[in-house]
């Protein structure tokens, strides 16, 4: 385990709107508030159409290839996160979602697009104090936190 301290700095609440990509405005908002690192809530609507990573094609095999999934309709939503920034000081998001629609429901992460259906709710909570980044594995081709 790897691990470091930090502090919580502010809090901001955010309404995203229809049509907008999540990670895209997520980050993007980081860059303009000067957010280096945060942790996510959100919940809301995403639309048909929105991509999902669920899964890596196999359990173990190196480098990882991720499976993609496309929303086939609108989905309720709910999922958490975190922004850390990578080798050349951007925001990255990385946040899960779940998504579901009757008695249906996928998990992935939102990295592959995501977009707003009329409305979605975000708490972001500032981490301070803190040096963590996101840095490439060559080995599994992912940016893994570093704490």
């Amino acid at each position: 385990m790897l691990y470091s301290e930090a502090k919580q700095g502010r809090t901001f609440i955010i309404r995203l709107e229809d049509g907008e990509i999540v990670h895209e405005t997520l980050e993007k908002f980081a860059a303009d508030h000067s957010i280096r690192a945060a942790a996510i809530i959100i919940l809301g609507g995403a639309d048909k159409g929105s991509k999902l990573i669920v899964g890596p094609q196999q359990s173990r095999a190196i480098p990882v290839m991720p499976m993609q999934h496309e929303l086939y309709e609108t989905h309720e939503i709910t999922g958490t996160g975190t922004i850390f920034p990578d080798d050349e000081g951007n925001p990255v998001l990385h946040l899960h979602m779940a998504c579901g629609r009757e008695e249906n429901t996928v998990t992935g992460c939102i990295r592959e697009g995501v977009k707003v259906w009329y409305v979605m709710e975000v708490i972001m909570f500032e981490i301070t104090g803190t040096t963590a980044t996101r840095r490439p594995d060559p080995e599994i081709g992912l940016k893994l936190l570093v704490p």
